[in-house]
């Protein structure tokens, strides 16, 4: 079977190296970006299984990113986690408007957060799966 890749879009540091080593030890590839745009790139270059992004990235909403990979033939199946503090806050509607986007906040809980991305995973995937046969 195919190892999982996620692509990581996260600008601080700490986050980043967190949630990189606890998909890492569940068996997960990992691609790392700390911006919307180099995420974006990293994301048609490689096709990952799932994004996992911030919703506040240094050049460009995490929101904006998603929307820019939504609409590109060759990413718009991609499910986006987005995990975030900003989910009761400003970016909270505009994340439940997205397709195929799902949110976990800040901070994580590390004994939860790989079960998280897996179950957001899986019906992403019952999603797609369902959405192709129409």
């Amino acid at each position: 079977m195919k190892k999982k890749g996620i692509l990581i879009i996260e600008d601080d540091a700490n986050n980043l190296e967190l949630e990189r080593y606890l998909l890492n030890m569940a068996g997960f590839k990992v691609w790392e970006a700390v911006d919307g745009a180099s995420g974006v790139e990293l994301a048609k270059l490689h096709k990952p299984d799932c994004i996992i992004m911030d919703a506040r990235l240094p050049d460009m909403s995490g929101i904006d990113a998603a929307k820019i990979l939504l609409q590109d033939e060759c990413t718009s199946r991609i499910p986006v986690i987005f995990v975030t503090a900003s989910v009761i806050g400003e970016y909270a509607e505009e994340i439940k408007s997205l397709d195929k986007a799902k949110c976990i906040s800040k901070p994580i809980n590390t004994r939860t957060f790989v079960n998280d991305v897996k179950k957001l995973l899986k019906t992403a995937s019952v999603l797609l799966k369902r959405s192709s046969r129409i």
